[in-house]
């Protein structure tokens, strides 16, 4: 059958598809870009033949200038599907890109080969196809980043819960420990948590260590504050431990007010604090040897 220039890149995609789909294999794995140790060949090789499949189906509609249009929704779907499963895998965006970018070599030999005798059509179609899988290859590439993004999102997340952990000291008695810088983002899962655990224990005291937290400004200090007031809200009188002398002096400076807030140098002087106002107290007993 002789190739005409009309849809000269739909009308390979059908006459050739079986020997695109194994140079494409062929271009991945000798460019070093198949991840036999992320994904299977046999699953690299089916995510290939829809690929073809549905660049054929889209190809026929001689749209090649605009991938979002209708004709090409299937496509972008795919593409969306394989980049979200190539995050997970562990890929890189180098390496989704050239998935897409790896099929130029396969189109542009054939290219070649049919329309050797038509140089016009050959540049045509030449140009035609690089603006398609550049554009195709962006488009993987935006999706991927985007998952990316969103993975590392949640897991910021979990990381955020794993570092509030509430610990019940006593009955009625709640410590959170925290560690590390606290910034609006954490300090509203700091927040949360604590209510939450409130709610559920009915708890009267909380403490707020922090000696773990490296530095106290003006806005750390304001989150303090706000965490203070919505356990309050609660009913539950909070105490603030881990006041190095520094950080004393630092909140001093600032004008912070925590007058109207039970502070103790260490968790343990808060526990105890906590213990005394319901009526309990902590003594030494020695065990002797008889």
């Amino acid at each position: 059958m002789e190739i005409t220039s009309n849809n000269t890149i739909a009308e390979i995609l059908e006459k050739h598809k079986a020997e695109l789909l194994a140079e494409w294999l062929k271009e991945l794995q000798n460019s070093g870009l198949r991840r036999d140790d992320l994904m299977r060949a046999k699953e690299l090789r089916s995510e290939c033949q829809e690929f073809l499949q549905l660049l054929h189906i889209a190809a026929q509609h001689g749209n090649f200038s605009d991938i979002q249009t209708p004709e090409w929704e299937n496509m972008r779907l795919l593409l969306a599907a394989v980049s979200r499963s190539r995050v997970q895998m562990g890929f890189t965006p180098s390496e989704i890109a050239s998935f897409i970018l790896c099929f130029k070599k396969p189109l542009f030999d054939r290219l070649c080969r049919e329309l050797t005798q038509n140089r016009d059509a050959l540049v045509e179609q030449l140009w035609l196809s690089t603006s398609l899988l550049d554009q195709l290859g962006l488009w993987v590439t935006e999706i991927f980043l985007k998952a990316r993004e969103e993975v590392i999102e949640r897991q910021q997340q979990e990381m955020l819960e794993l570092s509030t952990p509430v610990v019940k000291l006593w009955g009625g008695i709640l410590a959170l420990p925290m560690i590390g810088t606290l910034d609006s983002a954490r300090t509203q899962i700091v927040m949360e948590t604590l209510l939450q655990e409130i709610m559920e224990t009915g708890s009267e005291f909380a403490i707020l260590d922090i000696t773990g937290v490296p530095t106290v400004d003006t806005l750390v200090a304001q989150h303090l504050l706000k965490t203070v007031a919505a356990a309050r809200l609660m009913g539950t009188e909070c105490i603030i431990s881990g006041i190095r002398p520094q950080i004393a002096q630092t909140i001093v400076h600032l004008g912070v007010d925590l007058q109207d807030i039970l502070t103790k140098a260490t968790l343990a002087d808060a526990f105890k604090v906590a213990l005394q106002r319901q009526g309990l107290t902590i003594k030494n007993i020695n065990i002797g040897n008889g």
